[in-house]
């Protein structure tokens, strides 16, 4: 089953709204084994959309549509598809009485617009939203078969989950589904990692299973992707992919799953070993912090953080000293050697990390230039800074802080040398 996905609304092409329907429904279609070959994004224009309509009801099993369908003049969809349809729209009492509950429920007067949205074409089968007042459609031709759904993101969900999807599988006479297996690794990039993996593996890569390297900030994921008749029959093919990238990547790997995160990866292994973290953070401004306590039971690791973004906080909270900041600047090794020590000893922590840098996009220097990063670490037995160069953008610059500070626990606990990225020691 081929499927072609329509989002629509002139808020997804301006920036306004961030189109995330789109990419919920290619997963969830993908996994069930429909195969996502087309996703439009088009505007509150009716010709344009009727024309994408026609084309994808000829090339598509499926179509998919979101949005559209709100009380305001806007929302045309539902007489783009009466019209290729060739039917008529008649109010459907239940689904008005619904609506007018909802209005005499929250004490918001009805009108005139909100009275169309009760009208359904008379040649397709609603689809009650108990979420909201728009109402899905369901078209089932011979050739294809058409979901109008709301572009509210839970109500679009919803209607997916309870109305629309046991539909598609009774269509699709669940042959075949996808699986996607997903490997996680940090401190690498991603053209290393794959000149890591690729040495043997496309003598054991059937051409049904496909790997994808998916980059981030905090660093690369691995999915593996197979399609077959059974779940035993996609795990046959590409356990021997698994074992060929762990046996490769090694000490790179975090972990598996779709949505396991360093930060989680990290707070494992501090609780496994009984040690307390805390953090000192500067150009990063608490997005370490952030990222841990994110983690539910990360109280039982983290102690705490000192937000030194100025120099007074750096030496009142920290002891960070004045003639150290004088002679070699808030951004250098020593300070971010200060930083973590004093976090450690203040919070009776036994790791602290640090961060000292310029964000940007404007501060830096010749010799400091935007991107400069000094990120300290210290326990008991190891006292170092690592120094990094990363972009011109401030959020990245903070999110690649945070990454390396994160991966740089994870490594000195499970005592891996070798630092993210290649990164080099500088010891106190």
């Amino acid at each position: 089953m081929q499927c072609h996905i329509i989002s629509i609304g002139n808020e997804l092409l301006i920036g306004d709204t961030v189109n995330t329907n789109a990419s919920w429904l290619g997963d969830v279609l993908t996994n069930m084994g429909v195969e996502v070959t087309h996703i439009h994004t088009i505007g509150d224009n009716y010709g344009i959309l009727k024309r994408t309509l026609e084309h994808a009801l000829e090339q598509a099993d499926l179509v998919i549509t979101t949005g559209g369908l709100g009380p305001t003049h806007d929302d045309i969809t539902k007489k783009v598809v009466t019209e290729l349809f060739g039917c008529e729209l008649n109010v459907d009492e239940e689904i008005l009485n619904f609506i007018k509950k909802i209005f005499r429920e929250r004490n918001i007067p009805f009108s005139k617009s909100n009275y169309h949205q009760a009208e359904v074409p008379d040649c397709c089968e609603p689809l009650f939203n108990t979420q909201g007042t728009a109402p899905g459609l369901w078209f089932d031709s011979d050739r294809t078969k058409l979901a109008v759904l709301p572009g509210v993101p839970y109500e679009m969900k919803h209607l997916m989950n309870e109305k629309v999807l046991p539909k598609i599988k009774s269509s699709n006479g669940n042959t075949t589904f996808r699986y996607s297996h997903y490997i996680t690794t940090a401190g690498v990039g991603e053209s290393t990692l794959s000149d890591t993996i690729i040495e043997g593996l496309s003598s054991i890569l059937p051409k049904e299973i496909s790997v994808a390297y998916l980059p981030s900030p905090q660093g690369t994921r691995i999915r593996i992707s197979a399609y077959g008749n059974s779940q035993k029959a996609v795990d046959e093919k590409i356990e021997p992919v698994i074992a060929h990238i762990k046996e490769k990547a090694g000490y790179l790997i975090i972990g598996e799953g779709k949505d396991l995160t360093l930060a989680q990866s990290v707070g494992e292994i501090l609780a496994d070993n009984k040690f307390w973290l805390a953090t000192a953070e500067s150009c990063t401004g608490g997005y370490i912090a952030n990222a841990v306590t994110d983690i539910p039971g990360s109280s039982r690791y983290f102690k705490g953080g000192v937000n030194a973004y100025s120099n007074e906080v750096k030496t009142t909270q920290l002891g960070v000293r004045k003639d150290t900041l004088e002679k070699h600047g808030a951004v250098s090794k020593a300070v971010a050697l200060q930083m973590a020590k004093g976090a450690a000893k203040r919070l009776n922590a036994d790791i602290a990390i640090s961060t000292t840098g310029i964000a940007g996009p404007g501060g830096g220097t010749d010799k400091k230039p935007v991107g400069t990063v000094w990120i300290g670490f210290y326990s008991e037995k190891r006292h170092f800074a690592l120094h990094a160069r990363f972009t011109n953008d401030r959020l990245i610059n903070k999110e690649r802080s945070a990454a390396v500070a994160l991966e740089m626990v994870r490594r000195c606990i499970l005592d891996i040398d070798e630092m993210p990225y290649g990164l080099k020691k500088n010891e106190a």
